[in-house]
């Protein structure tokens, strides 16, 4: 299986600092800013950046993960059930400006579903997206990130790997690989 490696350690390190000065830049003092990790991906990537935050800024921002699982269009068309993650929210969003956490943006339906999954925790004022690695030319509904870390162009099948050093990986890395054909 080839791959090709489109961000390494170094430049991951790199974009997670630009994403944070982005975000105090827009953000300022984060009094009505929450951060939500979407699973399964996006809580490892918000870890990250909410301890990166509060390193540079000395703020620490409210967080949490967001499962959208029974919020998903191709929920009941799955051969096989979908098992959800952890949502893991103890605060309202109501009024607050969201930043929408998550790996990788492809079709959009998952940030489609979260949106729906997050309006259980309040109408929020604005909503925000954040993803390191934009698929460009595979989206199904009109989604597009605020932040980006990096944009690739890819075909269908093809896969984006995220890996991180916490999950076992010898480095952080992103990768994008063929899909395996049954």
């Amino acid at each position: 299986m080839q791959k090709r490696l489109v961000l390494d350690q170094q430049q991951i390190a790199i974009t997670l600092k630009r994403f944070c000065y982005q975000l105090i830049e827009n953000h300022d003092d984060f009094e009505n800013t929450v951060i939500l990790g979407l699973q399964p991906r996006g809580p490892l990537l918000l870890d990250k950046i909410v301890a990166l935050l509060q390193e540079i800024s000395g703020i620490k921002v409210p967080s949490g993960y967001l499962d959208a699982t029974f919020h998903r269009d191709d929920f009941r068309r799955r051969d096989f059930p979908l098992k959800a993650n952890e949502t893991k929210i103890d605060f309202l969003v109501e009024g607050k400006k969201v930043i929408l956490i998550d790996d990788v943006i492809y079709q959009g339906r998952s940030v489609r579903a979260a949106m729906d999954a997050m309006i259980a925790f309040g109408r929020p004022q604005k909503v925000e997206l954040m993803v390191l690695v934009d698929r460009r030319l595979t989206r199904d509904y009109p989604i597009m990130p605020d932040y980006f870390g990096v944009k690739v162009n890819t075909l269908d099948s093809q896969y984006v790997v995220v890996e991180w050093k916490e999950q076992g990986h010898p480095a952080d890395a992103i990768w994008i690989t063929e899909k395996v054909k049954s």
